[in-house]
């Protein structure tokens, strides 16, 4: 299942529709541009603005749409304090709701899975994995992913610290100037909110290396996480994955 924003990374897009593809698999996708266009969300205006937390309602709308019981994702533990309080089986109420003071407990790593009608689960298997434990379970694997995450020059401009890829959905201030850069990205999303690192990793090799020497999350590189102290909990309270 993608939760499609409508402002993706063009490597993102083609990598998911080869992988689809090459497997055969059923693609479920959710669009935000048409939840703006029937209403149930209002798009966002300005420098700032981003689609990363319209996505919840698009999410809940194919969650019910499709009757899914359990939606699996990638989330890791060290990627953000909001993840840190999170267990392995999220159980979300009717509303697609998480409420981190009523999580059931996971002793021996035993899920329980029941839930009522309306009800689902949100599953993080790899929960308890680091950023490094990926980096090194895709090389071990030979497990291929967008290019993207290896360096490759681009358009880019700087705001409040944070390096964009220039494009169409970008709103530029008169002060911000693109320039072309050697970068590499550490998370995909919303191409409005992601943010890029300065890197020359471009073999896997490297990445590790890479990863292995910073202290900052790959979280840190994501500006709607700065939006405020409890940006991402609040989002996972109301629905988000």
């Amino acid at each position: 299942m993608h939760v499609d924003t409508g402002h993706n990374f063009e490597e993102t897009m083609t990598f998911r529709d080869n992988l689809v593809k090459e497997h055969g698999a059923k693609l479920i996708v959710g669009s935000v541009q048409e939840s703006i266009d029937q209403g149930k969300v209002q798009e966002e205006t300005g420098f700032y603005a981003s689609r990363n937390k319209l996505q919840t309602v698009t999410l809940l709308d194919t969650i019910e749409k499709h009757k899914i019981d359990c939606a699996i994702g990638g989330g890791r533990r060290d990627e953000e304090k909001a993840r840190a309080k999170e267990r392995v089986f999220s159980h979300r109420d009717e509303f697609g709701q998480w409420d981190p003071k009523n999580q059931r407990p996971e002793l021996w790593n035993l899920y329980n899975g029941k839930k009522r009608p309306g009800e689902h689960f949100r599953a993080f298997p790899i929960s308890n994995w680091t950023e490094m434990d990926v980096w090194q379970y895709i090389l071990l694997e030979n497990i291929p992913i967008p290019s993207i995450y290896f360096s490759h020059v681009r358009e880019v401009f700087d705001r409040d610290g944070v390096i964009y890829a220039n494009s169409s959905f970008m709103r530029l201030k008169p002060e911000e100037k693109p320039r072309q850069m050697r970068v590499r990205f550490r998370t995909i999303g919303d191409m409005s909110c992601t943010g890029a690192v300065d890197s020359p990793a471009s073999t896997l090799e490297e990445i590790i290396e890479e990863v292995a020497s910073s202290r900052v999350t790959e979280r840190g590189t994501r500006m709607d996480d700065k939006r405020s102290e409890a940006a991402m909990e609040d989002r996972k309270k109301e629905g988000y994955f």
